[in-house]
């Protein structure tokens, strides 16, 4: 890349796409310490109004800071603060779009409106803003 792909501005939006494995969850459980049955036990998320296990809200969230930090606007990024609502749950093993738009500079930094959709039926799963300073 030449850095101009990278570079945004007010008005701007970008999607990046994503799934994680249920591996991938169980080993997030092990990192972070929340082992909530919820997450990584079949047998006890049957029995809940999910009906299987669901990802850590975190966890989905993560993808925000992955694609601040390596894709855009990338290294050059300071990832400042990011609020968060999970509206619904997000599964293990199903694909998701993550949606980012620029809704404001000041100066260097960015606010950036920060949302998980359903990839099949758009539907809006996690909503936030994210504060970014760019250098």
């Amino acid at each position: 890349m030449t850095g101009i792909e990278n570079q945004i501005e007010t008005g701007q939006s970008w999607t990046h796409d994503f799934i994680f494995t249920q591996e991938q969850v169980n080993a997030f459980a092990n990192i972070t310490g929340d082992n909530n049955p919820l997450h990584i036990n079949p047998e006890y998320a049957a029995q809940t109004a999910f009906r299987k296990p669901i990802m850590h809200g975190m966890l989905g969230a993560c993808v925000f800071s992955k694609v601040f930090g390596t894709i855009k606007p990338g290294p050059k990024s300071i990832y400042l603060s990011q609020s968060l609502e999970f509206l619904k749950p997000l599964y293990p093993d199903t694909a998701y779009r993550a949606v980012f738009s620029v809704v404001e500079q000041a100066g260097k930094r960015f606010r950036i409106r920060t949302e998980i959709l359903d990839s099949e039926s758009s539907e809006k799963l996690t909503l936030g803003e994210a504060w970014l300073r760019v250098r």
